[in-house]
């Protein structure tokens, strides 16, 4: 007994890998030596593996059991070895889901995937992006770069990183070179545990962030808040592919919904994705559309209406003129009308 403590004491110490090898092991070699011992008992080697299986787990089903005193002696060497063995194994097993789930709400694990939207700094706008993400896609991934002790957010489909974005190693721990699209929110700067809230320091860290990120990741398009439009020049010596002046929108919004009653509703349905209702989407333009005359019409007819080339909302101005190579027309239809467009 005090050999058999001492041995599981060391198993215990050991690394888990090697647990598992031993393990692995035991319980085929055994389950062989049982078949060569009295095969005629045991019929298969599948058999004799049954055996162990139902006896280091204590089932004990007695289907099969040995009935010589070799087999017998081995048979007491597993309920000794063998159970202490499994119990170690599974409690191994146990452990290190448990330090898997909490090394992934610290956010120390890397990120595996790919075409995912990495967003950068936790706010209420980070919030609502990502809740937008995965209501937009259901099958796309996030993952969010920012300086919690934990994540704050819990879904399958978000990935939390812990670290400082300023710097390539974080970044590469959210795999940003296979990434879709990266989203830089404005978050407020914390210095000598003080929040600073001045736009030019906040803007000053999400300059030094989209910097890294289009050094690193040109490729990568890049979506940039900015608390101050007087901030904009200082952006221009990077590649960045979009900015958004959240303060500004808001207001405009609010002006143009005391002039038009019913603004917001409209421009937030278009923005947000609901599962009824019409929404704004991107098509692929098709070869038989020539003008924008031609796809206004064959789109009007299948229950979808063309408001823009992506850049320009006059298209009802411009149908005699022909479709651009790179043109992204984009409609306001319902999910089963883009799904029909786009064979989705």
């Amino acid at each position: 007994m005090l050999f058999f403590s001492k041995f599981l004491l060391r198993l215990i110490r050991w690394n888990n890998l090697f647990v598992f090898g031993v393990a692995v092991v035991f319980i085929g070699g055994s389950a062989l030596l049982a078949y060569e011992l009295e095969p005629s008992t045991f019929e298969t080697r599948f058999n004799g593996l049954w055996w162990v299986m139902t006896t280091v787990t204590t089932v004990g089903y007695g289907d099969f059991y040995p009935h010589t005193v070799a087999g017998k002696c081995l048979g007491i060497i597993v309920y000794i070895f063998g159970i202490g063995l499994i119990s170690i194994t599974i409690s191994k097993v146990v452990d290190a889901l448990f330090v898997y789930q909490r090394m992934k709400e610290e956010g120390k694990l890397k990120f595996a995937g790919e075409n995912h939207f990495v967003i950068i700094d936790w706010s209420q706008h980070a919030e609502n992006a990502i809740n937008e993400i995965l209501n937009s896609d259901p099958l796309v991934e996030v993952v969010l770069i920012a300086t919690l002790d934990k994540s704050p957010i819990v879904h399958d489909r978000v990935h939390y990183v812990l670290g400082n974005p300023q710097l390539v190693t974080t970044l590469e721990m959210a795999n940003t070179s296979k990434a879709r699209a990266v989203f830089i929110f404005a978050d407020e700067v914390t210095q000598f545990q003080h929040t600073v809230r001045d736009p030019a320091f906040v803007d000053g860290k999400t300059l030094l962030v989209a910097t890294t990120i289009e050094r690193n990741y040109n490729h990568v398009y890049t979506i940039v808040e900015i608390r101050d439009k007087d901030n904009l020049p200082n952006f221009q010596h990077i590649r960045i592919d979009e900015f958004i002046f959240g303060s500004e929108t808001i207001s405009q919004l609010a002006v143009r919904s005391a002039f038009s009653p019913g603004t917001s509703k409209i421009l937030t349905q278009l923005l947000t994705r609901t599962p009824q209702g019409e929404d704004l989407y991107e098509i692929p333009k098709q070869t038989k559309w020539v003008t924008f005359h031609d796809a206004f019409q064959d789109l009007l007819q299948k229950g979808a209406t063309l408001i823009s080339d992506g850049e320009h909302l006059n298209i009802n101005k411009r149908l005699h003129e022909e479709i651009p190579q790179g043109a992204r027309l984009f409609v306001i239809c319902d999910k089963e009308t883009y799904g029909r467009l786009t064979k989705k």
